[in-house]
């Protein structure tokens, strides 16, 4: 049974017993005190409202490991997590709300640094970051700082706001954020990581000569920096989250030609949906064309896929990084 299943039947026996499904407040924080927070910070809307209610849920993780070493919902909660309390428990609706919506409901937050992104480790403790790309252990919780804006009393916190919004307050705390979570990024790299990493530093130097790297899809959450922005704006490009993001984007400036490469160790081929999505995104940023490759570990995990997919786009292109002397061509 999923989460959203659990939930769901947890929501059924309390409302069918006369309970409350959701308590007025969570460690002594109200969802008024919440509102008044955020509105203070010109952050208020139902959604945000919510979402930081249920980071102050404290009952036990719902990461089933987490909850073995009695850590809380609040220690970190997935976006999943999040979107399941919020929809079902606190909305009594049967669906969370949608994943894609985070970049409007968490987002903002972590931008000033109210949320904190964190990775559940196989040691069950939440590190600052999210090293994994698209993990199911990337959670987030509120920062201990935001926390004592909630939690201080009547007279205290707006003062504490007011302080904690103050633009060299607000660098400094993003700041360690991020050098916090480049330490855990530092430690760990899994193999999409690593088949990401050498699709940009080995194929494309010996395959794609004259293209230069404009993006790398290798995180989590906030899938472009404002650097990443700034780079993708100098070429002439807009990625929004309509668009499908690939793990590395390359231009060639003489041309004015795309390449995309997608990484695969679980999914995400190069196939017609998305190639068509990238062609599309080409002509829209006034780009000459596209060319595409797919990139795998091995072998044994290229035919592991593609016989049971064959779902690889025709006039794309097929690297093996244990067979990094041929590029091959895919033609149908």
């Amino acid at each position: 049974m999923s989460i959203e299943d659990d939930m769901i039947a947890r929501r059924n026996v309390a409302q069918e017993a006369g309970e409350q499904v959701v308590p007025d407040s969570y460690q002594g924080v109200s969802k008024q005190r919440v509102h008044e927070v955020l509105a203070e910070i010109d952050q208020s809307n139902d959604n945000k409202i919510d979402v930081v209610y249920s980071l102050l849920c404290d009952e036990i993780s719902w990461y089933k490991k987490a909850a073995k070493q009695a850590l809380r919902f609040c220690d970190g909660a997935s976006v999943a997590h999040i979107g399941t309390h919020v929809g079902i428990l606190q909305r009594g609706r049967n669906i969370k709300l949608d994943r894609e919506g985070r970049d409007y409901w968490l987002k903002p937050l972590w931008e000033i640094g109210a949320i904190e992104k964190v990775y559940l480790n196989p040691n069950a403790e939440f590190n600052p970051g999210h090293p994994v790309a698209k993990s199911a252990n990337s959670a987030y919780r509120l920062a201990p700082d935001f926390m004592g804006i909630l939690l201080a009393s009547e007279d205290e916190w707006k003062t504490l706001a007011v302080t904690w919004m103050d633009a060299d307050v607000t660098r400094e705390r993003l700041a360690l954020q991020a050098a916090q979570a480049q330490e855990t990024a530092g430690s760990i790299e899994t193999p999409h990581s690593r088949l990401i990493r050498l699709s940009h530093e080995v194929y494309a130097p010996r395959f794609l000569e004259g293209y230069d790297v404009v993006y790398v899809d290798d995180g989590d959450g906030d899938r472009i920096t404002d650097e990443e922005r700034t780079t993708l704006t100098a070429a002439g490009l807009e990625l929004t989250i309509e668009d499908s993001m690939p793990d590395v984007l390359l231009l060639n400036r003489d041309t004015n030609h795309l390449w995309v490469i997608e990484a695969v160790t679980s999914d995400g081929e190069v196939d017609i949906h998305k190639k068509q999505s990238l062609e599309a995104f080409a002509k829209r940023n006034g780009k000459s064309g596209v060319g595409f490759t797919t990139t795998y570990l091995t072998w044994k995990k290229t035919a592991a896929r593609q016989s049971a997919l064959k779902n690889l786009a025709d006039d794309t292109y097929l690297w093996i990084q244990e067979d990094p002397s041929r590029n091959m061509h895919i033609k149908q």
